[in-house]
């Protein structure tokens, strides 16, 4: 690993402790947590008070690799915004909170693309 690496990922967790600090989510606004790898997007929906994941959609998920194949990553944002909402619709859940996990968040990104799938998809955040 290269020492930019390392600095980047550094700063990715020291904006992820400052954001978490502020965030948590409860029974009746959960939290939707973001993972964003090179290949791959992953979101679930904690309840921080018991430390349980209600719900979770990936590009890796059957029901996404089924329907979808492999996308460019902001066309696989999308569709894992409105899958999440959809599991989240099931469940009862209608209201989060954004933990964008220490990811930067511009406009026309693959996070904002996907806050708007998840959006469109009928969660309120």
């Amino acid at each position: 690993m290269s020492g930019k690496t390392n600095i980047r990922s550094a700063a990715r967790e020291a904006r992820q402790d400052r954001i978490r600090f502020h965030i948590q989510g409860t029974t009746e606004r959960p939290r939707l947590c973001v993972f964003r790898s090179n290949k791959h997007i992953y979101v679930q929906v904690i309840d921080d008070s018991c430390g349980n994941t209600l719900a979770a959609a990936s590009t890796l998920s059957p029901d996404y690799r089924q329907a979808h194949g492999p996308k460019p990553a902001k066309e696989a944002a999308a569709l894992v915004g409105g899958l999440i909402a959809a599991r989240c619709l099931e469940k009862g859940i209608k209201k989060v909170v954004f933990d964008r996990n220490g990811f930067i968040f511009k406009q026309g990104g693959t996070l904002a693309i996907l806050a708007e799938g998840a959006r469109k998809g009928g969660l309120d955040f």
